[in-house]
């Protein structure tokens, strides 16, 4: 017996949490907010009948360019937010179908390859418009506040990853 999708009004989406052998965090600046102080890691959608670990490596490598990552381990549970009223208005208003939220597997990857390897602008419009390496604790500090909730439980999962490599 299954047991029901506790979200069902919700997006089914990956996150990535891409760690640097320094134990440092991607994250990237929105590029589709202007002047955004908004910084996230790396997630998108899940298409139909795709493996997660497939959808996590593909939107790794669509919005960053980073194709080299070994798997570290993901969250068993969907973790869930729902978008601000603002959001959700955008979306009706674009004809988007209306999802209240994003249900999300996050995946933690460690970075294997070299900073050349990443490219922001390679393939149309761009998710993000700047990058960096990130304390894992400190990128709450610098996400969308309705994200807050979700990226303290990555955190928390992914927190032993936070660490340079021995």
């Amino acid at each position: 017996m299954t047991t029901p999708d506790p979200f069902p009004s919700h997006r089914p989406n990956v996150g990535v949490v891409l760690f640097n052998a320094e134990g440092l965090t991607w994250i990237g600046r929105r590029a589709d907010i202007a002047h955004s102080r908004r910084w996230q890691w790396p997630q998108g959608g899940v298409d139909d009948g795709e493996d997660l670990e497939t959808a996590a490596r593909r939107e790794l490598a669509e919005e960053t360019g980073i194709r080299s990552a070994e798997y570290l381990a993901r969250t068993e549970d969907w973790v869930a937010y729902d978008f601000p009223p603002g959001v959700i208005a955008r979306d009706k208003r674009l004809g988007r179908r209306g999802w209240l939220g994003q249900k999300q597997i996050w995946f933690a990857f460690r970075f294997t390859g070299t900073e050349a390897e990443i490219n922001l602008f390679d393939d149309g419009e761009p998710e993000f418009d700047q990058w960096r390496w990130e304390k894992l604790e400190r990128v709450i500090d610098v996400a969308a506040p309705f994200k807050h909730d979700v990226y303290q439980r990555v955190i928390s999962a992914f927190g032993v990853f936070a660490r340079p490599e021995a």
